[in-house]
């Protein structure tokens, strides 16, 4: 946890970012590295009944909250990693998950 779920972004040019983008993260949740996964969605756009092809690059970051400043900070290196492999133009959004509804093998994280 933090989970980042990438639609539209090529999982062959995510890759060559993706050690330095959770070294990024880490520091900024002052956490491991080993907490990140990180997952590509292959999706297709659909628009007017036709299958358009790649969809927009969108994030969606699952975690507990960990602030406004943080998360500034979280989206800010998302979409500068996303710059570097080509992908100018990305959303990004957090789901926020509550500690006592989060379990891990039946157990909650409270």
């Amino acid at each position: 946890m933090p989970q980042l779920l990438f639609r539209g972004v090529p999982a062959e040019k995510l890759t060559t970012v993706s050690l330095a983008l959770a070294e990024e993260l880490a520091d900024i949740c002052e956490c491991g590295t080993d907490n990140f996964t990180m997952e590509c969605l292959h999706t297709t756009a659909i628009f007017g009944g036709l299958a358009e092809g790649q969809s927009y690059p969108f994030v969606e970051i699952g975690w507990f909250e960990r602030g406004q400043a943080v998360r500034d900070r979280f989206a800010q290196a998302v979409t500068a990693h996303l710059a570097r492999i080509g992908i100018d133009e990305a959303e990004v959004a957090f789901r926020t998950y509550r500690e006592d509804s989060y379990y891990i093998n039946g157990k909650p994280c409270v």
